[in-house]
């Protein structure tokens, strides 16, 4: 190939270096947070619920901060310490005791001030569920941390893949009056490969047939996309674009977890009804 050839190449567009800035702070955030997330998760026991406890009373200062369009006041902070005792009650305790917290803690929230009163107790409420249902998953067993990661893996897998197929082919939108940067090829990329990590971590680390790996992982690919959606929508309602700026290149830790709150409702869901909810790990994997 001669020189006139290589100067023909054309240089890329700003557009696509545009597309693909955030992609630095995006890997480095995602790679420090994956470490520290499994080596929480596999500690287990009240590690675990500290890590809930923190990474959960942050999701409700956001989200006190979206709803409010104001700085966090002392009722907001009362609730992100209410958020963080449910997660150690339900560990040290139990999920029963946790479940009790949640309800008390509701209670003080319908209490409060009047303004804002149905988003605020619907985000506690909906907050205290999921961080009861994350501390019942992992338990105290080898097949919590199984469960933990077969979840974490596919809904990580499944925001990465929707990520790289939505910038890499584009195409029609999924939902643009929801969130105009999602694309339906960017959801059939992020159910794809979501579904097939989870499947893969499935048959490695579980007895049980891979088709039934199959179904669970597609199932929590899909519900933890419309997780992804709903705060979108949310946040389309309050007129913000991200839920806070936290962590570099990807927004807030709101916007992180999104799919991970619908995914584990899920997951507590199957293994409750299949097992019971003292033993959520069991009756998601072992069938």
């Amino acid at each position: 190939m001669n020189d006139r050839s290589l100067d023909a190449q054309p240089a890329p567009s700003k557009s696509t270096k545009r597309k693909w800035k955030d992609l630095g702070p995006r890997l480095i955030s995602a790679f420090f947070m994956l470490a520290v997330t499994i080596f929480v998760v596999w500690a287990g026991g009240v590690w675990f619920a500290i890590l809930v406890a923190a990474a959960f009373a942050w999701v409700m200062r956001e989200w006190m901060k979206m709803i409010t369009r104001q700085p966090l006041d002392i009722f907001g902070i009362v609730l992100m310490v209410l958020i963080a005792v449910i997660s150690l009650i339900s560990a040290v305790v139990g999920i029963g005791g946790g479940a009790i917290a949640a309800l008390l803690g509701l209670v003080i929230v319908l209490l409060g001030g009047a303004r804002n009163r149905a988003w605020r107790a619907g985000g506690f409420a909906f907050f205290s569920i999921v961080v009861i249902s994350l501390v019942a998953i992992r338990g105290d067993s080898i097949n919590g941390f199984i469960a933990c990661f077969f979840l974490g893996t596919t809904i990580w897998m499944t925001d990465t893949g929707a990520f790289f197929s939505g910038r890499l082919f584009g195409g029609a939108k999924l939902s643009p009056e929801i969130s105009p940067a999602k694309t339906w090829s960017g959801a059939i990329g992020g159910l794809v490969i979501g579904s097939l990590a989870g499947t893969l971590v499935w048959i490695v680390a579980t007895p049980s047939p891979w088709w039934i790996g199959l179904v669970v992982a597609v199932a929590v690919s899909l519900i933890g996309q419309m997780g992804d959606l709903s705060e979108s929508a949310i946040k389309r309602h309050f007129r913000i674009k991200d839920s806070g700026g936290s962590i570099p290149g990807h927004g807030g830790l709101m916007d992180r977890l999104d799919s991970l709150t619908f995914g584990a409702l899920l997951v507590f869901f199957v293994g409750a009804i299949h097992a019971s909810p003292q033993m959520v790990a069991n009756g998601l994997l072992l069938w």
